[in-house]
């Protein structure tokens, strides 16, 4: 009879097992993932609904995918609120010990600015210029604590009011529509855009879906003939309702997410939001990968779209010019 010795092949196998995960453990420190749990704070001054999520699901994914790891968790800090309390959301992340924050928006970042200069914040702005609001030395080299993907393009205010004026051409009277809480920024370039159009520029103003209605309502008694709607998450998350009250006040509208004509609006030109996320993903990664936020440089949108909702001029009784159909990027029907 053979004699097996059972005692010393179990000691192999468990020497064997011991080696393995030892090496795997070592593998995964080497890589920074599997060593630990990361923990990204998200501040937002607007609504978790299903609009945020549809934007932010992408970025989660691709830092997952990115980071080789799903061991990655987020902390919301996201609802409608004014800048006290976004400080004060600010400071809950900050005092939970995350990683890194993510800020999206003006008073995001601004509140996230204020309540640290160690911890990296990873922003996600459309109306800001991150240079000349100080969040960043320079677009190439920050310097800071900040860095992400920012809109700061003037031109794109007075590109949107062209769009208006080549689909009504007798267009004078203009309304834009700004949210208080997302900077001065993009309001200054429109009503500086107009005024070099020579435009009569009316001043409008909501915070949040209560205050559409007034707002719609003033631009129909100061006669405006054509809205601008300004970037904001609340009005982000309220295309439909704006591009409804739109089309009840006959306001042919043009709004900077390439949704809002999907919608129901008018037109739209500027880039989609699923996209700056997945770029801020792929900013985030590298910073918990060991870079310094201030030496990675901050990014724009790659990638601008122009819908226009034929549909909604038939009903506003506009005919768009075939010179505006044929650089559209969508037309929707």
């Amino acid at each position: 009879m053979k004699h097996v010795v059972i005692g010393r092949k179990v000691d192999r196998m468990k020497r064997r097992a011991i080696v393995l995960c030892m090496a795997a453990f070592a593998t995964g420190t080497a890589n920074g993932q599997a060593s630990r749990h990361w923990r990204i704070g998200v501040l937002r001054p607007g609504p978790k609904d299903a609009v945020f999520q549809q934007n932010f699901d992408p970025f989660v994914s691709a830092l997952r995918g990115l980071m080789s790891a799903r061991d990655i968790s987020m902390e919301y800090r996201v609802r409608p609120a004014g800048s006290e309390e976004m400080l004060a959301m600010a400071n809950e992340l900050v005092q939970a010990k995350v990683d890194a924050i993510v800020a999206i928006a003006t008073g995001g970042v601004t509140a996230a600015a204020k309540a640290t200069r160690e911890l990296p914040i990873v922003a996600i702005d459309l109306e800001t210029d991150p240079v000349g609001q100080k969040f960043a030395a320079s677009l190439a080299r920050p310097g800071g604590n900040i860095t992400g993907v920012f809109l700061d393009f003037p031109e794109l205010s007075g590109k949107w009011i062209q769009l208006l004026k080549e689909a009504m051409p007798a267009l004078e009277r203009v309304a834009v529509l700004s949210d208080a809480a997302s900077g001065p920024y993009l309001l200054q370039g429109a009503l500086a855009a107009g005024a070099a159009m020579r435009m009569q520029m009316q001043q409008l103003e909501a915070r949040g879906p209560a205050q559409f209605a007034a707002a719609f309502e003033a631009a129909a008694k100061q006669k405006s003939q054509a809205l601008l709607v300004l970037s904001s998450p609340v009005f982000n998350s309220a295309r439909k309702s704006i591009a409804d009250l739109a089309l009840k006040h006959q306001l042919p509208t043009v709004m900077p997410f390439p949704q809002f004509a999907d919608d129901g609006g008018l037109m739209a030109y500027g880039p989609h939001l699923t996209d700056l996320f997945r770029q801020a993903a792929g900013i985030m990664a590298k910073i918990l990968k060991g870079e310094s936020p201030g030496r990675i440089a901050i990014e724009r949108p790659i990638k601008f779209e122009f819908v226009i909702n034929l549909t909604t001029a038939g009903a506003l009784g506009l005919r768009i010019p075939h010179s505006l159909m044929v650089r559209a990027d969508r037309v929707v029907e």
